[in-house]
């Protein structure tokens, strides 16, 4: 250790006397700790702070989280009790007919930890290192069991939603527009009729991540979401699809599809398909016939493609081209 001078200590003497501070000043004070709140202080400020769609897919899991942890600091928990935490979460899930044994719960709940633990680390509350919730791995994917649907198959569930249920003329719609459009469940509930472009028979789709795009859709599926939209008095800002009283629906409508159909057709309940089967449908099609599979979907294109995919992707006209294939009607942007 170097030997400090006696003509140094006198410069530091001399310069705490000019500032007014004594040694004693300097061991009696320390920096104060930050103060670590716990989950139910921090978890509304991270709530507050994300996006409406992370916030509708984690507030649940929050929900939770403070339930079981709401008192404790957010640097008290272990790997192990998160662990723990995890498997009592994964009991209470509600068994559903898609359910695959509660991974998905599992890779949500941890999701919904780690964001909170991530804005921790933002707010300096917590250090990279002391973040027990990168050290609990996701469960792992299972291979999905969605594919696409035979057409003779396809044909049986439109003919069931044409001829049953309380409000016929909506399932059909609702089913076409996602055959067509190969949109997700969210992109139709957000539709609106100022998302119509019915001069180029266009529909604007706002999907999960905040992703919008235009997308082509038939003469025939276009003249029936005006004609829906006015009959069922859909204001030109809110949501397109509604019920015959003018209520706007919610996902319930879907599952309310999918059940009535399944119990007409057995097979529809046993293989738990649902409309994002219709988008797996649709997208093999175009793929297997067009090779624009990804751009249909509305998809971006992934790094690994490299920066020439920018320039070769496909095009407005091509999608509607596709469209025009797979429905056998004309599309006014259509390539020639």
């Amino acid at each position: 250790m170097t030997q400090t001078s006696s003509a140094e200590i006198e410069a530091a003497r001399l310069l705490l006397a000019r500032l007014g501070v004594s040694v004693a000043d300097l061991l009696a004070t320390a920096a104060p700790p930050t103060a670590v709140p716990t989950f139910a202080e921090y978890v509304p400020i991270v709530s507050a702070a994300v996006g409406a769609g992370t916030r509708r897919v984690y507030s649940s899991y929050w929900n939770r989280l403070v339930e079981h942890w709401g008192a404790r600091r957010l640097d008290e928990p272990t790997p192990t009790e998160i662990r723990q935490l995890t498997e009592t979460l994964k009991t209470a899930v509600t068994v559903r007919r898609n359910a695959r044994g509660g991974r998905s719960a599992t890779e949500h709940f941890i999701a919904a930890l780690r964001c909170v633990y991530t804005n921790a680390e933002n707010d300096g509350l917590i250090s990279p290192g002391a973040n027990p919730a990168l050290k609990v791995a996701k469960p792992r994917r299972l291979t999905s069991t969605r594919r696409a649907i035979p057409d003779a198959q396809l044909a049986e569930i439109n003919q069931i939603a044409a001829t049953t249920g309380n409000d016929p003329a909506l399932d059909s719609l609702i089913l076409r527009l996602h055959t067509e459009t190969a949109c997700r469940r969210g992109g139709g509930l957000a539709l609106t009729p100022r998302d119509l472009d019915a001069t180029q028979c266009l529909i604007r789709l706002n999907e999960k991540g905040d992703t919008v795009r235009w997308q082509p859709v038939s003469p025939t599926l276009m003249s029936h979401l005006l004609h829906h939209a006015e009959s069922r008095n859909a204001p030109p800002n809110g949501q397109l699809l509604r019920y015959s009283n003018g209520r706007p629906i919610t996902k319930r409508r879907y599952d309310y599809i999918w059940e009535r159909i399944g119990r007409q057709l057995p097979w529809v309940a046993t293989q738990q398909i649902s409309t994002h089967w219709l988008r797996h449908t649709t997208l093999t099609w175009v793929e297997r016939n067009c090779g624009y599979a990804r751009a249909f979907a509305g998809h971006t294109d992934a790094p690994a493609a490299g920066t020439t995919a920018t320039y070769v992707k496909a095009t407005l006209p091509e999608l509607a081209q596709a469209l025009a294939t797979l429905t056998g009607e004309p599309h006014p942007l259509a390539n020639s």
